[in-house]
């Protein structure tokens, strides 16, 4: 869900214009391209041409391994459409009957971060200003106890299929519509920009027609995505990460080898200061700091994590909390070790391109077409290698596509047909149903394809629109969670506003232009041919241009803070101007757990002027089990209560006043009869006394 994601290495907006400068690179020297080859004792010999022919294309090892990745992931499909468990509720294509094992939850959580715009553009990061983003792996782990404690019990308890619900339920129906709306556009814009870098890579290798590259990345995800559901994404992303990080092992280990050993990589690395770890500079128009990497990346990566359907939907694919904990570390150690790699890989490009730089000598137009490079022109004699590697950057293509589409069908099934529309979906067909709707979100993603590259500068800003609605979503998300007296008007006027401040910046730095940091390079060791091309221009340079109003000279990585911020600042002060919301008519599953436990613990007087209960949550402790299910209760309804109950949910309390703290209509609760009078949700003002009778805040 990823973004904004991936979008994450590269300056969000030059990423794109490096993919589209590799498109037309490709297109304008099809035919008339120089092959080039380093011999790897002589720099002063760094590019040799090469047969055409053999450069350019596969050989049938290198076919035979990418049609293999791509068979099996269409196998796991069909074994999950045709063979599997019968896939009947919508509950059983959308979260796989919530019986997914937990390791499979796990990689297929990581494969949907590791877009193959990282692959190619961490490598690029590496070589081209340095280390300094590795530090974006700290932030992997310090968000996994914010995830874990903070917002994941939330969601677990609730068990709903789209985490876009908890904001109807918690606010209203328009914060719901607003926030899943924002979410569709988002990911149908990102996967169609998402597709561009494994297609880009294939026709570089083989000479393919760019189209007919992405045609066959989308006919394959939305085969398995449209056929085996929940189950036939994770288990195929599972099948993918192994073929992912195989590739990435495989390219680092042979050009590790190639280059003498790690030794002079390393020595290269630090005299170039390409280890520069800790740059304290606290200015957030920096690019590339210790605070903007980390802090910037952990708040991004909260995001992520805690306000993205399409992780929580793969949460919601396992039974138990315990469970998607696991599952969390085991992800971020997966991220970790990518990124890793990934920058190791930059260093060995660095090495390799000491006295001749592909970027400065003009042999290629952007740094995301530097990994490419170097494993078809310099790995290219190892049988199998360059497709391997394309296999792998279409891996992770897929994962992230298909966990897209699988999160826009619960969207548009949970959000727009039953919260907008009011559509009551029947539970016998919700499987066919959620399966043509996947269908369909994935032909729409496929025919924006081929219009994005026509959409200049807005395709930039599509790319960096991941990162903008994530730090509003995770406002909105923690404005509920967190803070129990926020009103519905302080979500909606926070939600608006966290969505202008970051559209501003993102859009402002877009016709602004700044400049990205380059570390130096060098061309002295390029043949004679290469050094009559015009060189660009690639001094270091920062962000520092004071013409610049400095809301559009932030760094990208602080535009999910600023969202998120925003959010939460106007939405708390909109909230105690209008009348906030009585913490005791908030239903205790929609707080998280830790907030629970702190205003508990706090001093009488305190609890009297926040208006706290004595002892929040202790009426509420009922549970369910006293009585069994209702016979009338469908499959997805018995099955969301015993594993909210798991979680120490309370919702499907047979106790009215417990489950009734407003209209839960999003629950799928009996609107039929009305919750006595007491147990309607009340607003006061935090200067005056209680008023029983104030705005409803589940309406708008």
């Amino acid at each position: 869900m990823g973004l904004f994601k991936n979008y994450r290495t590269e300056n969000a907006f030059q990423e794109i214009l490096a993919l589209i400068w590799i498109l037309n690179f490709i297109s304008s020297t099809q035919a008339t391209k120089l092959p080039l080859e380093q011999n790897s004792t002589n720099n002063s010999d760094i590019f040799q041409p090469r047969n055409e022919t053999k450069a350019s294309l596969f050989t049938w090892e290198d076919y035979s391994v990418l049609v293999a990745m791509l068979i099996i992931s269409c196998a796991i499909g069909v074994f999950y459409a045709y063979f599997g468990e019968k896939q009947l509720t919508g509950d059983d294509f959308l979260l796989g009957g919530s019986s997914m094992g937990t390791f499979p939850m796990a990689l297929s959580l990581a494969a949907s971060f590791i877009t193959a715009i990282e692959l190619l553009g961490n490598p690029a990061e590496m070589y081209v200003a340095g280390g300094q983003f590795w530090m974006i792996c700290l932030a992997f782990v310090l968000v996994i106890p914010v995830t874990s404690h903070l917002y994941l019990p939330v969601f677990m308890r609730l068990r709903l299929t789209s985490c876009y619900e908890y904001l109807e339920v918690r606010f209203c129906k328009s914060m719901r519509v607003y926030a899943s709306a924002l979410y569709m556009m988002q990911m149908i814009l990102y996967t169609a920009v998402a597709v561009y870098a494994p297609a880009l890579a294939l026709s570089d290798v083989t000479g393919l027609n760019t189209y007919l590259a992405v045609s066959v990345v989308y006919i394959v995800c939305i085969f398995y995505a449209s056929q085996g559901g929940m189950k036939a994404v994770i288990m195929t992303d599972t099948f993918q990460s192994a073929v992912l990080l195989g590739s990435l092992a495989a390219v680092l280990a042979l050009g590790v080898a190639q280059e003498g050993g790690s030794d002079s990589i390393w020595d290269h690395a630090r005299r170039t200061d390409r280890l520069h770890f800790f740059d304290m500079n606290p200015d957030p128009t920096v690019r590339h700091s210790f605070w903007s990497v980390v802090v910037g990346g952990t708040i991004y990566w909260i995001s992520m994590f805690c306000a993205n359907q399409a992780s929580i939907q793969k949460y919601l694919s396992v039974e138990r909390l315990s469970q998607a904990r696991i599952a969390l570390w085991v992800s971020a150690i997966g991220l970790v070790s990518v990124y890793s790699v990934n920058f190791a890989t930059g260093a060995l490009l660095a090495n390799h391109y000491a006295g001749c730089d592909p970027i400065k000598a003009g042999v290629i137009n952007a740094s995301d077409r530097l990994l490419p490079l170097y494993v078809v022109r310099q790995l290219g004699e190892h049988p199998g290698v360059p497709g391997f590697f394309v296999a792998g950057i279409f891996a992770a293509s897929l994962g992230t596509v298909a966990s897209a589409l699988n999160s826009l069908s619960a969207i548009a099934c949970q959000d727009l047909a039953t919260g907008l529309l009011g559509i009551t979906l029947p539970e016998e067909k919700g499987a066919a149903i959620a399966r043509w709707v996947c269908l369909g979100c994935g032909a729409l993603s496929f025919a924006l394809v081929f219009a994005v590259e026509r959409l200049g500068p807005v395709l930039q800003l599509a790319l960096s629109f991941n990162g903008m609605i994530g730090g509003v979503s995770l406002g909105l998300f923690s404005l509920g969670m967190l803070f129990p007296w926020a009103n519905a008007k302080g979500a909606i006027a926070g939600g608006v506003f966290g969505l202008i401040l970051v559209v501003a910046a993102g859009g402002g730095a877009q016709f602004a232009h700044v400049p990205l940091p380059r570390l130096p390079t060098s061309i002295d060791s390029c043949p004679v041919s290469l050094n009559n091309t015009t060189f660009i221009n690639s001094e270091p340079a920062e962000n520092h241009d004071d013409a610049v109003f400095w809301l559009f000279r932030v760094s990208y990585l602080w535009y999910t803070s600023l969202g998120c911020v925003g959010t939460l600042l106007i939405g708390l002060i909109v909230s105690v101007v209008t009348g906030v919301t009585d913490p005791a008519d908030v239903p205790i599953d929609l707080i998280s757990p830790p907030v629970i436990n702190f205003l508990n613990s706090l001093p009488i007087k305190i609890k009297k002027a926040l208006r706290v209960p004595t002892r929040m949550g202790s009426e509420r402790r009922r549970s369910s089990s006293v009585r069994p299910p209702n016979l009338a209760d469908d499959k997805d309804t018995r099955r969301r209560r015993r594993l909210s109950e798991l979680a120490g949910g309370v919702f499907y309390s047979d106790a009215p006043t417990l489950t009734r703290g407003h209209d839960n209509l999003a629950l799928g609760l009996d609107s039929e009869k009305p919750p006595p009078e007491e147990a309607k949700r009340r607003s006061f003002k935090l200067d005056a006394p209680l008023n029983h009778n104030g705005p409803q805040t589940s309406t708008c």
